[in-house]
Formats: C-alpha cells, sequence, structure tokens
C-alpha cells in the first residue's frame, strides 16, 4: 500500500473540494481492498450515487468516503442532517471509510472503516440552520461525532501513517458483525453497553460497575423500565460473541479486540 496522494491527479481543477475529492478517491480505489470479504479492490460507482461512493465487486458492501486534512478522532462535517438521519435508520446505509492526510505533504495518516451497524441517530449532530442572509437559508447541516462510536467499530487500516495487516482488519469487522443482524432499536442498546463496558478503566470489571451507568442508560432509553435486567441481557449476548469474558459472581473482563 502507498500512503502518499498523487498530486497530479489535481491539476486540471480549480475548486480546493475537487482537487481533494480527486485524490482523495483515486487513493481509495487504487489502494483499499474489501475490509468485509478481503476483496483485492473495492470499485467507484460511475456516477454520484446518492448512497455511497465505492462498492465492493465480491461481496456488494457499499462505501462513503469523509476526509479531512485535520485528525478525526473527534468530528467530521457532513451533509445535510435529515438526509443523514434517513441513510443511517434505512435498509440500504452504507459503511464508511475516514481519511486524515496531511495536506502539505499530502500522505495518508490514519484511514479508518466504522461499520454501517455502528451508526445510530445518537452519533449524528445537527448543526445550526444557515442564517436568513445565506444563500441556502435555513439549511441544516450535521457532524457524525465519531468519538461517540466505540472503539470495536473504529478499524483502522493506516494508523500514524502505518498499514494495519489486512487479516487484523477483516478479523476486527468480522468480529462484530453479529451487530448487523439487529434492527436499530435494538442495535442502540449494544453500543451503548459497549461505550459504557469501555469507560471502565480496567479490563476487568463488575456488574455493579455497569450499574452505575443506569441513569445514564434511563435517560437515553426513557421507554425501558427494567434498564438493570437489559444491561445483563446486554452482557450476556456480548459473552456469546465474545466480546467480553464472565468470570463468575458478576465479574467479566474485555477481551482482546483482535481474534
Amino acid at each position: 500500500m502507498i500512503t502518499h496522494l498523487r498530486s497530479d491527479l489535481a491539476e486540471s481543477y480549480h475548486s480546493a473540494a475537487q482537487k481533494a475529492r480527486v485524490i482523495t478517491e483515486t487513493w481509495v480505489a487504487e489502494n483499499i481492498y474489501c475490509p468485509f470479504c478481503g476483496c483485492a479492490y473495492i470499485s467507484h460507482y460511475d456516477n454520484n450515487k446518492p448512497v455511497a461512493d465505492f462498492y465492493c465487486p465480491n461481496c456488494s458492501e457499499d462505501y462513503e468516503l469523509k476526509s479531512k486534512s485535520g485528525t478525526i478522532e473527534n468530528k467530521i462535517v457532513d451533509g445535510a442532517y435529515k438526509t443523514m438521519i434517513e441513510r443511517i435508520t434505512s435498509t440500504n446505509n452504507p459503511n464508511f471509510f475516514f481519511m486524515h492526510y496531511d495536506k502539505q505533504n499530502l500522505d495518508v495518516k490514519d484511514f479508518i472503516v466504522v461499520p454501517k451497524y455502528f451508526f445510530s441517530t445518537e452519533i449524528i449532530e445537527r448543526r445550526k440552520p444557515l442564517a436568513s442572509t445565506a444563500r441556502r437559508a435555513g439549511w441544516t447541516g450535521c457532524n457524525i461525532l465519531i468519538k461517540k462510536i466505540p472503539p470495536e467499530g473504529q478499524i483502522f487500516i493506516v494508523k500514524n501513517g502505518i498499514q494495519s495487516p489486512e487479516k487484523e482488519v477483516l478479523s476486527k469487522v468480522k468480529r462484530t458483525s453479529f451487530i448487523k443482524k439487529y434492527r436499530l432499536d435494538a442495535r442502540g442498546w449494544i453500543l451503548d453497553i459497549l461505550n459504557c463496558i469501555n469507560r471502565i478503566p480496567n479490563d476487568s470489571f463488575s456488574l455493579d460497575e455497569v450499574y452505575l451507568f443506569e441513569d445514564e442508560l434511563s435517560a437515553k432509553h426513557p421507554e425501558n423500565h427494567h434498564v438493570k435486567d437489559k444491561i445483563r441481557q446486554q452482557l450476556q449476548v456480548l459473552r456469546d460473541k465474545g466480546i467480553i469474558e464472565f468470570n463468575g459472581r458478576g465479574q467479566y473482563k474485555k477481551l482482546p479486540r483482535t481474534i
């Protein structure tokens, strides 16, 4: 994999946005494999498809690319809020690629794949509508809050300019693929419990430590009046799927993210 972006591709463009789009999308097409099935390449859609930028010719997974010259650890700007909410709650929402590149040296620093089942409405932040004096007055954009996506869903293909082993990437994607079978509301519970567990500083933790998040989870899921029961249910799911280990008497352990 070559982590340098080809600046010569953008010589015929004048807009900075167009230049960035051409060089980043070309890099993906020339360097990135499918993180779901391992197909050696992914294909670019011929025209601007509303749902995605790339697709895998082998397993048909769709991908949308978001790139920026700044870091991507907190948030990344996206398009219209309403459109984004409709997309992630639909049945054909794409997986996402997030790229951080050095604008001066044109080197890819970080490249992350986030499987589509890690997206929930909670990680989409509504921006303020454009002012009445703006050309698109009232238009409301959004930000994708990367920091709210569990680490299990932020899978680095490139980190700090160094390529991750392909086998490791495929393993990490496969490890959480069970989440995609759940409906959006049930998926939200799994992601919430994952985030709670990841906020516990030690690898070993107790059921009582997870119960400390009860009020927070109750506020997020006001329709559920048995939050402790739901916590135990989700911990059992994560245990059965090899995300955590149950050691008896209310004691658990986080398992390594690489199989």
